[in-house]
C-alpha cells in the first residue's frame, strides 16, 4: 500500500475513555451497592448505560473504532486477574459465593480478608490492584465481561475493538503470594497463561470482533534478554493461533526500544505506539527497524495524559512521516484517556482564554478525529481549525500568566546551600528528642481525619453564598477540636488536626498558589470510587501568604501535645498536577519548593515543633526508564531539601510516602534527609522496613501498620505482630507506629477502633523493648 492510500485509509480511534460518567454516576452506584442502598441489578444497570453513553459520544464524535473492555468497576488490572482465573485463595469462597460482592473483597478486603495490594500504574497516579501469583497457579480462562461488553457495543451498531491487559505485562505487574518464596518468578507461569489468552481471544472472535488490542506498556521499560524473549514467544505464540481476531499490541508512556523490533517481527496484525513526550523517539526507531510493511499503526499523536491542547500541525507531520512505514496510519490519543477529566467545556470558573488552551477527554477525541480528517482528506479540509489552534498555542506561549520575572529571579539565585539542614542528623535528633519527649515508638497519623458529609456540604455552602466565611471557620474549629480530643483520649503522641478544611492534599495548596488553576468538574479517577481533581500548572508559581499556619496554630492552643503542621511535597505538587509542558519539571519544581519553604518557615516561627512534608508521588515519577532517573532525583530531592532546610535542628521534619515500589528510591529516601519518614506497609507486609535496614538507612522509619484503603479494622493482635515484624528490620529507638496513609476516606467508626487499636498495640510492644 502506498502512503497516499495509507493515509485515505486513516481512521480515529482511543484506547480508552474515563469511565465514571458526568455526574460521577459510577461512584455514587458503587458506593451505594457497598452501603446496601443500590441493588446489583440497579448497579449494573447504571454501568450499561455509561458505556452505551460513552460509546456514542465517542462515535458521534467520529470514532470509528471504540473500545470495550477498558470500562471496571474498580480497576482493569483485576477484571483481568478475574479473566485468567487467578483468583487468590482466601478470596475463591466469596468469589464462589457471589461474583460481584468477591470482586469486592478482592478489591477492599473485608473484615476478615486482607485485599490484594494496591500500587501505581507506572508513572501515573491510578491505582492497580496488584496480582497475586505462585507456583501452584492454576488459570482457567472467563471471558464474559470481554465478550458480554463487545456484544453491548456491537448491538448500538458501532464498529468496536475489545483491549486487554496483555499477558507479558499482567505477569511483569505480579508478586509472589502471600507464603510463596519471594524470589518466585511470576513470569515461569507464561506457558499456563498463553492458552488462557489464546481462548479468551477465540470467544471474542467467536462473538464477531475483528480486532483485539493487546496492551504491553510494561515494555517500554528496561527489560532483560529473557523478558525480550517472552515478549517474541507471546505474540509468536499468540500469532500463530488460527482461532483469533487481528491482534494489535499497543505500548505506551516511553519509548519501546529494544521490544521495538521484537514486535515489529512478531506475526500480529499491528501496532499501536506513543509518539508523544519521551515516546516521540519511536519515531526514529520505527523507521531504523524499517517500519511495519504489511501491518497496521495506530499513532498516539495527541497526549493522553496532559490536558493542554495540542500541536495540530506537528501531529501532522509526525503522520505524514508514519505514512511511510506502515500499510495503515490510524490516528489516537498516545493511551487511555482515563488519565484526562471528562469535558473542559463544564469549567465555567476558568477564564475562557485560558480554556482554548485546554483539552480533556471530549476535546482530545476531537483533535484525534480533526488529525484523522486532515490525513485523510489534506490540511486544506481542516484550514480553518489549524489556524485557530496556531493562534490558541501562540495565546498561550505569549501570555503574561505563564512567566513571573520575580519568580524566576528568586529560583535563579539559589544555591546549594539553601538546600543542606544547618546540621547533621544526630545533632538535630538529639535536639528533637530533648524538644519533644516522646516515648519509644511513638504514635501519630499520616495527617487526614474522614471527611464527613458534614465538612463536604460546608464547603459547598461556602462556595455558593449559602454561609459567610464566619460561619464556614466555626464549623472547621468545631471539627479540629473533636480530632484533637479524640487523639488526646486514643493516646496518641504527636497529633495532627485532620484537615477539615481540605478537599484535596494538593489541591488545598493549589487554590492558594498564584499559577495554579482549579477546576470545578474535573475529576480523575484514582483507585477504585477515589476521584481526585488535579489542579493546572499554568504559570510561575508563589505564595501570596500564609496556607495552613492558621489552622496548625488553632489546633496546638488546644493540646500540650505537638501538633504536626502538614504539607505537600513539590514533587507530589506537580505528580498530580496537570504540568506545564513548556518547561523543564524541575525549574517548575523548584519554584513550588521555594513557595513551601516560606510556609514550612512561617509554622515554625508560630511554634510548630514538628513539620510533615509529604512526598507520596516521588516514587510514582520517576522515570520508567534507568537511563532517565539520576537527572529526575537530582532535581526530585533538592526540592524536598530546598523545602525543609531553613528550619532549627530542633524542628523535626517528616515525610510521607504511599503505593509504590519503594527499592528503587531508597537513596533517594535517604537524600531528602528527612528526620522521620513513613510509609506504606500494611498490605506489603512489612516489605519495606527490610528494604531500609538492607540499605542501612539511619534515621527514623514509621512503616504502616493499618491499611486504610480497606474497610477492615486490625485487631490489635494483627497490629501488634506487624510491629514485632517491624522491629525485626528498625530499632526500636527508630521505630514510629503509625496508619499507610490519611484516613479522610474512611468512616469515624472504624477510624476510632482502629486508631485504639494501634495505640493499645504501641504501648504492648512498647512494654516489651523495655
Amino acid at each position: 500500500m502506498t502512503s497516499k492510500s495509507a493515509a485515505a485509509a486513516a481512521r480515529a480511534t482511543v484506547y480508552g475513555y474515563p469511565r465514571q460518567g458526568a455526574g460521577r454516576e459510577l461512584k455514587k452506584a458503587v458506593e451505594g451497592y457497598w452501603k446496601g442502598r443500590v441493588d446489583a441489578g440497579e448497579l449494573r444497570r447504571t454501568a450499561a448505560a455509561l458505556r452505551a453513553a460513552t460509546w456514542r459520544g465517542l462515535a458521534g464524535a467520529g470514532v470509528h473504532e471504540v473500545p470495550t473492555g477498558d470500562f471496571s468497576y474498580y480497576d482493569h488490572v483485576l477484571d483481568t486477574t478475574v479473566m485468567v482465573g487467578a483468583i487468590p485463595a482466601r478470596h475463591r469462597a466469596a468469589v464462589e459465593a457471589d461474583a460481584l460482592d468477591g470482586y469486592f473483597a478482592m478489591a477492599r478486603g473485608t473484615q476478615d480478608v486482607a485485599p490484594l495490594e494496591m500500587t501505581k500504574w507506572f508513572d501515573t497516579n491510578y491505582h492497580y490492584l496488584v496480582p497475586e501469583l505462585g507456583p501452584d497457579t492454576v488459570f482457567s480462562a472467563d471471558s464474559a465481561k470481554q465478550v458480554d461488553e463487545f456484544r453491548e457495543a456491537r448491538a448500538l451498531g458501532l464498529d468496536a475493538r475489545p483491549v486487554l491487559v496483555g499477558p507479558l505485562t499482567y505477569l511483569l505487574l505480579a508478586k509472589p503470594a502471600p507464603g510463596v518464596d519471594e524470589g518466585f518468578e511470576p513470569l515461569t507461569l507464561l506457558d499456563r497463561l498463553l492458552p488462557v489468552y489464546a481462548e479468551v481471544l477465540a470467544d471474542l472472535r467467536a462473538a464477531g470482533a475483528e480486532w483485539v488490542q493487546l496492551d504491553e506498556p510494561a515494555l517500554v521499560q528496561d527489560r532483560s534478554p529473557a523478558e525480550l524473549n517472552a515478549a517474541a514467544r507471546v505474540y509468536r505464540d499468540l500469532g500463530a493461533l488460527t482461532d483469533r481476531p487481528k491482534l494489535l499490541v499497543a505500548s505506551y508512556f516511553d519509548r519501546l526500544g529494544d521490544a521495538l523490533p521484537v514486535l515489529a517481527k512478531a506475526p500480529v496484525d499491528g501496532l499501536a505506539l506513543d509518539f508523544t513526550g519521551p515516546a516521540a523517539g519511536n519515531l526514529d526507531d520505527l523507521a531504523a527497524v524499517g517500519g511495519l510493511p504489511g501491518k497496521r499503526l495506530v499513532a498516539g499523536v495527541v497526549d493522553g495524559r496532559n490536558v493542554w491542547i495540542n500541536d495540530l500541525a506537528g501531529s501532522l507531520a509526525t503522520l505524514a512521516t508514519l505514512l511511510g512505514l506502515a500499510d495503515r496510519v490510524d490516528v489516537a490519543a498516545s493511551c487511555s484517556l482515563l488519565h484526562v477529566p471528562l469535558d473542559v467545556t463544564a469549567e465555567r470558573d476558568i477564564d475562557g482564554q485560558i480554556v482554548r488552551w485546554l483539552a480533556f477527554a471530549r476535546q482530545k477525541t476531537a483533535e484525534v478525529v480533526l488529525l484523522a480528517r486532515g490525513l485523510e482528506r489534506g490540511t486544506d479540509a481542516i484550514a480553518a481549525e489549524l489556524a485557530a489552534n496556531r493562534a490558541d498555542l501562540a495565546s498561550r506561549a505569549g501570555s503574561p500568566i505563564t512567566r513571573d520575572p520575580a519568580v524566576r529571579a528568586r529560583t535563579a539565585a539559589v544555591t546549594d546551600a539553601d538546600g543542606r539542614r544547618s546540621h547533621p542528623y544526630p545533632g538535630r535528633a538529639a535536639a528533637q528528642r530533648a524538644r519533644l519527649g516522646l516515648p519509644p515508638l511513638p504514635t501519630t497519623t499520616i495527617g487526614s481525619f474522614p471527611q464527613t458529609t458534614e465538612l463536604r456540604t460546608a464547603r459547598a455552602d461556602l462556595r455558593a453564598g449559602r454561609i459567610g466565611t464566619e460561619g464556614y471557620e466555626e464549623r472547621i474549629e468545631a471539627e479540629i477540636r473533636e480530632v484533637i480530643s479524640f487523639q488526646e483520649k486514643a493516646g496518641i503522641d504527636v497529633l495532627v488536626h485532620g484537615e477539615p478544611e481540605r478537599n484535596d492534599m494538593v489541591q488545598y495548596f493549589a487554590e492558594q498558589l498564584t499559577g495554579y488553576l482549579a477546576t470545578q468538574h474535573g475529576w480523575v479517577q484514582s483507585y477504585g470510587t477515589r476521584y481526585v481533581r488535579p489542579p493546572i500548572l499554568a504559570g510561575d508559581i508563589s505564595r501570596p501568604g500564609p496556607m495552613t499556619v492558621r489552622w496548625t496554630s488553632y489546633a496546638q492552643s488546644l493540646t500540650g501535645r505537638p501538633v504536626k503542621g502538614m504539607l505537600t511535597g513539590p514533587v507530589t505538587m506537580l505528580a498530580w498536577s496537570f504540568v506545564r509542558d513548556d518547561q523543564p519539571l524541575g525549574e517548575t519544581a523548584r519554584q513550588v519548593a521555594l513557595a513551601l519553604r516560606d510556609e514550612v518557615n512561617d509554622l515554625e516561627a508560630a511554634g510548630t515543633s514538628v513539620i510533615q512534608v509529604d512526598e507520596p508521588a516521588l516514587r510514582e515519577t520517576l522515570p520508567l526508564r534507568a537511563a532517565g532517573r539520576p537527572a529526575y532525583l537530582a532535581w526530585a530531592t533538592e526540592a524536598f531539601r530546598l523545602t525543609t532546610s531553613g528550619v532549627r535542628p530542633d524542628t523535626q521534619i517528616h515525610t510521607h510516602m504511599c503505593y509504590a515500589e519503594f527499592g528503587d528510591v531508597l537513596q533517594a529516601i535517604d537524600d531528602l534527609d528527612a528526620d522521620v519518614i513513613s510509609l506504606e506497609a500494611a498490605r506489603s507486609h512489612m516489605q519495606v522496613a527490610g528494604e531500609l535496614a538492607d540499605a542501612g538507612y539511619p534515621r527514623e522509619v514509621g512503616p504502616g501498620v493499618y491499611d486504610i484503603h480497606s474497610p477492615r479494622v486490625p485487631d490489635t493482635g494483627e497490629v501488634t505482630a506487624l510491629l514485632r515484624r517491624a522491629l525485626a528490620a528498625v530499632p526500636a529507638e527508630r521505630l514510629w507506629v503509625n496508619p499507610d496513609c490519611g484516613l479522610k476516606t474512611r468512616g469515624w467508626t472504624e477510624v476510632r477502633e482502629a486508631l485504639e487499636h494501634l495505640v493499645a498495640a504501641a504501648r504492648e510492644v512498647r512494654g516489651e523493648v523495655g
